[in-house]
């Protein structure tokens, strides 16, 4: 792992591994997740998962089909107020998607 640099006007500071393993350690992760629904495409929601979630058409085919036959699929991960922004704009593109912490 890099050792991340912040420059603030004259002052360098220098986080250390340590430190920012303990910045990941203490960040939950939240999970993004996608649900069946008996509306929409195929298509939409892959081009949906491109945009939205930029994922390559490949995987946003390979979590259409599991949404398809599961009823549901973990389409992204990461911290709760990107996840909850990106849940947002799925719901806005008709899709239905909600956020597990």
């Amino acid at each position: 792992m890099h050792h991340y640099i912040q420059n603030r006007s004259m002052d360098t500071e220098v986080f250390t591994q340590e430190e920012v393993l303990a910045d990941v350690v203490t960040e939950r992760v939240s999970r993004l997740i996608l649900h069946n629904d008996d509306f929409n495409t195929f298509d939409w929601v892959i081009e949906t998962l491109v945009t939205v979630c930029r994922h390559s058409t490949e995987q946003a085919e390979q979590c259409a089909h599991i949404v398809h036959y599961n009823g549901k699929c973990q389409v992204k991960h990461g911290k709760l107020s990107d996840m909850t922004r990106l849940c947002r704009a799925l719901e806005q593109h008709g899709l239905t998607a909600t956020v597990d912490e």
